[in-house]
C-alpha cells in the first residue's frame, strides 16, 4: 500500500512537467506568451495548422519543448489551439522535470497530453517508461501503459529526510 502511494505522488510529480499548463508559480502560464522558433514554418488557413519544422523549440514561461517538427491544429468555431503534435526527438524540460519521446500529442479540450514512441519522464534521478504515458492536466492524473514487448519501468531513488528540502516523507 505504502509503495503504491508513493509510486502516484511520484508519478504526478514527474508528470507536471510534461505540460501542465495551470500549474506554475501564480498559476499564470496560461496568460504568459508562447514563442516558438523554427527553420520554417507553413500555415494552411483552410485546413486550419501551423507547421513549424526544423530544430523547433516552444517555450512557454518555465516550460520549453524541443522537437523536429510541430504542427498546430486550430479549432474552426473557437479559433483557439485544438491540438499540438509533436514529432521526432522530442524532449520537453521543466526546472529538474523531463520528458522524451519520438511523438507526443497535447488535447487542449480533452485536458491531456499522450507520448507516446519510446516514452520516458525523469524527474532527478527517478524515472518512469512504457508504451504509452497520458498525462490527464486537470485532474493531475496519469497512466503508463505496456504491452507484451514494454513494461511499465519505474525507477524510485530514496531521498534522505533532512538532506533535501524535497524529500518525500
Amino acid at each position: 500500500m505504502t509503495m503504491r502511494v508513493i509510486l502516484a505522488f511520484f508519478l504526478g510529480l514527474v508528470l507536471v512537467s510534461v505540460g501542465s499548463a495551470a500549474d506554475t508559480a501564480g498559476g499564470a502560464r496560461n496568460s504568459q506568451p508562447i514563442q516558438i522558433k523554427s527553420n520554417y514554418l507553413t500555415t494552411d488557413r483552410a485546413k486550419m495548422t501551423a507547421v513549424f519544422t526544423g530544430k523547433v523549440v516552444a517555450r512557454q514561461a518555465d516550460v520549453v519543448i524541443y522537437c523536429d517538427r510541430m504542427i498546430i491544429y486550430y479549432s474552426e468555431e473557437e479559433k483557439d489551439v485544438d491540438k499540438v503534435e509533436a514529432f521526432g526527438n522530442v524532449r520537453i524540460i521543466q526546472g529538474n522535470r523531463r520528458g522524451f519521446s519520438g511523438h507526443g500529442i497535447y488535447e487542449n479540450k480533452a485536458g491531456k497530453i499522450i507520448l507516446d514512441d519510446n516514452p520516458k519522464v525523469y524527474q532527478d534521478e527517478d524515472e518512469v517508461s512504457g508504451k504509452v504515458i497520458t498525462y490527464f492536466v486537470e485532474t493531475q492524473q496519469s497512466e503508463v501503459t505496456s504491452d507484451p514487448d514494454t513494461r511499465v519501468i519505474a525507477i524510485i531513488h530514496p531521498k534522505q529526510k533532512g538532506n533535501d528540502k524535497n524529500a518525500r516523507p
